[in-house]
């Protein structure tokens, strides 16, 4: 074994001793050596032997004060992906949790981030989060990602940009929203110089340039500072900041600000011991030098996001030299530094957690917006599931685009988000390669993959599912459209037969008997009265009688057929305007009569419907109609089976209905008595050739002692408000 290599988990070892318990520190060495053995013959780039990589990993976490399990992850985050060995195997070695950690550094490894867009790059950020079950296997891939930019060095140049690319897009912003600014800082400059050496190097020269200039002005600056906070009796320390030379170019690029600008200000951080000295900290400065209005921030009383907290002012020094100044606490200090890093880090080894260790774990709950745990920290941690976004998904095309879309969110809503005319002709989906239904929520991580048909249309049943308002209003919208084109054509339909009892025709009435009364009834157009005329909000009858301007006498009226005035034939194709009783039933081959119902369109009733009898003869509330010979659709019927109670009779019942093609809606049954029940079915069938078909093949079942149909008189009194839903 490699001298070396035994020397250095040895030295990581007496590190651990000063946070970590025995026990704990031999389950860290174990992994290392269980590692080392994995990557055995596994070299680097640069020579060294692999295992050096989760060593030099694991270091910078128990910089951090990281828990033994991170630590155990770290030494094994690559013994999943590159030398075959399962996540079983390191279960049964070392235990769930650790075996979830580093399958979860693995999952995100298998991310490849090719951030060619900005809203990309920031799905990924995102997509990682919400894909890290536990906060710790973000800090292990982010330990992981720093020590391969300390040594990018090895790699070719366009290995090297690709990898300080995506540290930049990605992994920068995840430091930064979980407030570990030390490492934010150290991954941008890293970043910087890689990605834009020559830049990296101009900057670097220009900063060093003034840095003799500003070294007089800052320690004056910084004298004034101690000497103000001296006289009132504020303990404090002031540090001078320099300012990052990523942070400069960012500053230059997107401010459009000259090098000569950015470096004019001077920054300055005073750290004091209570929230309370920082108020008054901030009073002093105030009076030393003029605040700049409107650059104040308080920061302590409402923090950033990602837990941090200062006061931020601008000041006017001498000669009008602007200086930024941030005042906080120490813990503050700590927290804006290590973010939640800080979590572990100041962890106090008595039982009673440190000042600092509570803020931190109070912003990691918000952050996550849970409830505190009992126990300690590292339980609490352990249960913590992080959603950073717990209000959004990120889910991806069958190509690898990703999409975010609020949680809940299903395949309608994804195909709306693609394109309306995707949404509006999607008929099915596979998620994750598997067919599901279009009303499935959606999961983060998943690839849909929608299937449309041409000629196909939104189905009003997904505005009950739908979460996203371009769905729901593009649903609408076509509904809408829809249903107006559909009225407009049953409108033309009652129009032309109203007119035909008064012997005319739509085409054959003067233009200005149209204008007239579509002017009388404030209306733009003659669409408009038709589409009023189908969804029964106008009566036909009343319109034609209008429009030929010929009042009929009631003799002469009475005394016309329905076959003289011709009866509308109905179709089963007219859509949302043409609305079928649930009173009576109505199909193909029974007597059949329409009521105009106002909004909704015609509603059909069978002949002998008592719902209808009182109005059955009134000609502004029914009208004629009949079946056309070609009528297509399924139509619904209600059944009476009355049989003999015996085992599967049921699904002796059920498979014989579907056995003739007709389908089963809805199925109860009520039991008369210890011999007989009563089976009420709902079905859907083509006519009443086919509903004796059904019937008749029903009867042949043995127990089967009677089958009938259904007619209003009977549901009457089950069906309560029947007559108000259809008659008002």
């Amino acid at each position: 074994m490699h001298p070396a290599a035994v020397d250095s988990i040895d030295t990581l070892a007496s590190d651990l001793t000063g946070y970590l318990g025995k026990e704990q520190v031999n389950n860290v060495k174990r992994a290392y050596f269980y590692a080392e053995q994995a990557h055995e013959g596994q070299y680097r780039r640069s020579g060294d032997a692999y295992v050096t990589h989760p060593l030099a990993v694991a270091g910078i976490l128990s910089e951090m004060h990281m828990d033994h399990q991170s630590l155990m992850a770290a030494m094994l985050h690559d013994v999943i992906e590159d030398t075959g060995i399962t996540k079983t195997a390191i279960k049964n070695q070392f235990g769930l949790t650790v075996a979830d950690l580093v399958d979860g550094v693995s999952k995100l490894n298998k991310m490849k981030f090719s951030s060619r867009a900005e809203a990309q790059a920031e799905n990924f950020q995102k997509m990682a989060m919400a894909m890290a079950k536990d906060l710790r296997v973000i800090m292990v891939k982010i330990a992981d990602r720093l020590h391969n930019m300390r040594t990018l060095d090895v790699l070719s140049p366009e290995k090297r940009r690709r990898i300080a690319r995506e540290t930049l897009d990605i992994y920068a912003p995840i430091a930064n929203r979980l407030g570990m600014n030390n490492v934010r800082v150290e991954f941008e400059e890293l970043g910087f110089e890689a990605l834009y050496p020559m830049r990296s190097r101009r900057i670097r020269a220009a900063v060093k340039r003034v840095r003799g200039n500003r070294k007089e002005i800052v320690s004056q600056i910084q004298t004034s500072l101690e000497a103000c906070l001296e006289r009132e009796g504020l303990p404090g320390r002031t540090i001078g900041r320099e300012k990052h030379l990523f942070s400069i170019y960012e500053k230059m690029r997107s401010k459009r600000k000259s090098f000569s600008d950015i470096m004019d200000v001077y920054a300055f951080r005073i750290i004091v011991d209570s929230v309370d000295t920082c108020y008054r900290v901030l009073g002093a400065v105030h009076n030393l030098y003029k605040p700049v209005p409107g650059r104040f921030k308080d920061y302590i009383a409402i923090p950033k996001a990602n837990g941090y907290q200062s006061l931020h002012t601008t000041l006017f020094g001498m000669h009008g030299v602007p200086i930024e100044i941030q005042i906080r606490t120490e813990e503050m200090e700590a927290m804006a530094n290590n973010g939640i890093a800080a979590h572990w880090l100041y962890k106090s080894s008595e039982d009673l957690p440190t000042n600092a260790h509570l803020r931190a774990r109070e912003w990691v709950n918000g952050l996550l917006d849970m409830q505190k745990r009992a126990g300690n920290s590292l339980e609490f941690i352990e249960h913590v599931k992080i959603d950073l976004f717990p209000d959004e998904i990120y889910v991806f095309t069958p190509k690898g685009q990703i999409f975010e879309l609020p949680a809940g969110s299903t395949a309608v809503d994804f195909a709306y988000a693609i394109h309306t005319d995707v949404g509006n002709s999607c008929v099915a989906c596979r998620i994750s390669r598997r067919l599901a239904p279009l009303s499935e929520p959606l999961q983060s991580g998943q690839t849909v993959e929608i299937i449309t048909a041409p000629g196909t249309q939104p189905n009003p049943a997904w505005l009950s599912f739908v979460v996203t308002g371009k769905a729901r209003s593009n649903i609408r919208h076509y509904l809408k459209n829809q249903k107006h084109s559909e009225s407009v054509a049953l409108g033309r339909r009652l129009m032309n037969k109203a007119l035909a009892g008064f012997g005319s025709e739509l085409e054959a009435v003067p233009q200005d008997n149209i204008d007239a009364f579509l002017e009388q009834a404030k209306l733009k157009s003659l669409d408009h009265l038709l589409e009023e005329i189908g969804l029964g909000n106008r009566m036909s009858y009343m319109v034609a009688q209008r429009l030929t301007a010929r009042p009929a006498s009631e003799g002469e009226e009475d005394a016309r057929t329905p076959e003289e005035k011709g009866t509308i034939a109905i179709r089963g194709s007219e859509g949302m305007v043409m609305n079928y009783a649930k009173c009576c039933h109505p199909i193909p081959g029974d007597p059949i009569v329409a009521h105009i119902s106002s909004g909704r369109g015609m509603v059909i009733h069978t002949d002998d419907c008592n719902n209808i009898s009182e109005i059955r003869d009134n000609p502004e509330k029914c009208v004629a109609v009949s079946w056309d010979p070609d009528v297509e659709g399924e139509f619904s019927v209600e059944l009476r089976v009355e049989i003999e109670n015996e085992r599967g009779i049921i699904a002796t019942l059920a498979t014989t209905i579907t056995g003739t093609e007709a389908n089963i809606e809805k199925i109860s049954t009520v039991e008369r008595d210890a011999r007989f029940s009563i089976v009420n079915l709902s079905l859907n069938v083509r006519n009443r050739v086919h509903l004796a078909r059904v019937m008749k093949r029903v009867r042949l079942i043995k127990p089967v002692t009677r089958v009938t149909r259904v007619k209003s008189r009977r549901v009457r009194k089950a069906i309560p408000g029947t007559i108000g839903s259809h008659l008002h």
